[in-house]
């Protein structure tokens, strides 16, 4: 049973997110990710360290972008982007986090390139009020 509020769990992954992707800062990012961390993603190895080790291993200009944010109970769910991986295009990414005792301990997400203008069928950005460049 929850011991926070959605809000606290939402402010909780903003700042454990910023702090890992944006940041970079392994030691303070040790706090906000469980030691038992369930790693879900088949893009991740296990663990909290396989997350850490995914980001270290990624160019130093990764950047991290949030966009809507919801929670409900110990689940939260955000809608981002990451750029400057060194792949040719940003992921646009759906993370579902469940916190546990203040920790993030289980992560799932689904990940899509995003898409240009000329790609959208749309004709709509998938992520924030503009197409990428």
């Amino acid at each position: 049973m929850s011991t926070t509020t959605p809000e606290q769990n939402k402010a909780l992954v903003i700042e454990a997110f910023d702090t890992l992707f944006n940041k970079r800062d392994y030691e303070a990012a040790e706090r906000f990710w469980s030691d038992k961390y369930i790693q879900h993603s088949a893009h991740i190895e296990p663990g909290r360290e396989g997350l850490f080790n995914l980001i270290r291993s990624v160019p130093s200009a990764l950047r991290y972008e949030r966009g809507l944010i919801l929670a409900e109970g110990d689940y939260v769910i955000v809608h981002g982007r990451f750029s400057g991986h060194g792949r040719p295009a940003a992921w646009i990414a759906a993370d579902v986090v469940r916190i546990e005792n203040g920790k993030l301990a289980e992560h799932w997400d689904v990940l899509q390139d995003e898409a240009t203008q000329a790609e959208s069928k749309s004709g709509l950005p998938m992520f924030g009020d503009r197409f990428p460049a």
